[in-house]
């Protein structure tokens, strides 16, 4: 799938920047690295609308996620997007599959990925959640997680900002019965959202590799929890209770 060109202007991160918390002044000179995730989806889409993939069209599922950083997303910077199957297996009518990612330029391999997703048939891949009512658009809420580095919220109105930004326009994110349709609760936050807030937490870092381990509504307050003192660094994004995204990175 592509190549994909792609033009690293300041305006279109600034919109990235916004859509996850981000602090703009760090981001003078080059794009977040949480912006991987919007470059995944400049060719993520022509996979998922593949028409040998319509046999598994019930729902997507984003299953874990990781990323290579070789170089900054310096700002000017004209970049190729690729994407290619890496591997297909499928059980029980559902498909597990890999995909590869790769940004580059003139001078070579800016960021490499690779994507798990769960694509099911005629039932969902999600385990069925009990329906609840929509949030208020602009419902967010604070948590008191201890020894949070960041603290964040997404409202249903922002799930709608960061599809913009980002261009995954997933409507389990954006369209509640659709997700529920697909066994969740009602829309769920975007993994990859949540991975930019890990990386706001760890700071610069070579790799990540991020699991999306369990559905985060809109309007409930989570935290950040970095443990970078160990032979294997490892943030989360928390509620206290439950674990949705659990990243391993290596500290640049």
């Amino acid at each position: 799938y592509g190549p994909v060109p792609y033009r690293l202007d300041p305006e279109k991160v600034a919109d990235f920047i916004e859509a996850t918390g981000d602090d703009p002044a760090l981001h003078r000179h080059s794009a977040p690295q949480g912006f991987a995730g919007a470059l995944l989806f400049a060719v993520a889409p022509a996979l998922l609308a593949d028409p040998d993939l319509a046999s598994h069209s019930h729902g997507v599922i984003h299953g874990d996620q990781s990323f290579r950083w070789h170089r900054p997303f310096e700002y000017g910077t004209e970049v190729d997007v690729r994407g290619e199957v890496s591997k297909l297996r499928e059980r029980g009518g559902v498909a597990f599959l890999g995909f590869s990612l790769t940004v580059g330029d003139d001078a070579g391999v800016v960021c490499e990925g690779e994507s798990t997703f769960v694509l099911s048939g005629s039932e969902s891949a999600a385990s069925g959640h009990p329906e609840r009512d929509e949030p208020a658009p602009d419902d967010v809420a604070e948590a008191a997680i201890e020894d949070a580095t960041v603290l964040r919220s997404a409202s249903r109105r922002g799930l709608v900002k960061y599809s913009g930004a980002s261009r995954d326009y997933n409507p389990l994110h954006w369209d509640h019965d659709t997700a529920v349709a697909a066994g969740l609760p009602g829309v769920v936050v975007h993994g990859l959202l949540q991975s930019a807030w890990i990386l706001q937490a760890t700071g610069p870092v070579t790799a990540a590799r991020f699991r999306f381990r369990s559905p985060l509504l809109p309007g409930v307050g989570v935290g950040v929890i970095v443990d970078g003192e160990t032979d294997r660094p490892q943030a989360r994004v928390t509620d206290g209770q439950t674990d949705y995204v659990t990243a391993t990175f290596e500290p640049r």
